[in-house]
């Protein structure tokens, strides 16, 4: 059964958020490092590591639109969400220094930035991997009907 314009309009508009939202995490991740000069931690690497490929995943799908390319970015949103939800835990120290994985080098807690008493970064991380989780699941389902 064929789908409506409308349905691949609004399939094509969420997987662009999709891609922005990535987009400028990628860009603010680099502006953390190279204009501000904050050191990443390992944490923040393998955080780069599932997001910077995202950014070319999301556009290949736009153009032509391909709704299948929620399969591909979904697992790296995935991996990268957790990986981001684990550094928070460390950075609030619900999870004990005696597991931190950043024992070498820059630490996984270094407070950079705090806005508003709430947003560091490894939190404007995990909003970032929730917000693209959250709009290809919306894609998947909108597009699969």
């Amino acid at each position: 059964m064929p789908q409506s314009d409308h349905t691949l309009r609004m399939g094509w508009i969420i997987l662009f958020l999709a891609w922005f939202v990535a987009s400028v995490s990628t860009l603010g991740s680099l502006f953390f490092s190279h204009v501000m000069e904050f050191a990443p931690c390992v944490l923040c690497w393998y955080q780069r590591i599932f997001l910077f490929p995202l950014v070319l995943i999301l556009a290949a799908g736009l153009f032509p639109f391909d709704r299948k390319v929620a399969k591909f970015a979904f697992p790296l949103a995935i991996a990268g969400w957790l990986t981001a939800l684990y550094h928070n835990l460390l950075y609030t120290g619900i999870i004990p220094e005696s597991i931190r994985p950043c024992s070498q080098g820059v630490s996984c807690t270094e407070e950079y930035i705090e806005l508003f008493g709430l947003l560091s970064i490894p939190m404007l991380s995990f909003l970032s991997f929730s917000t693209i989780a959250a709009l290809l699941i919306v894609l998947k389902r909108m597009t699969s009907k």
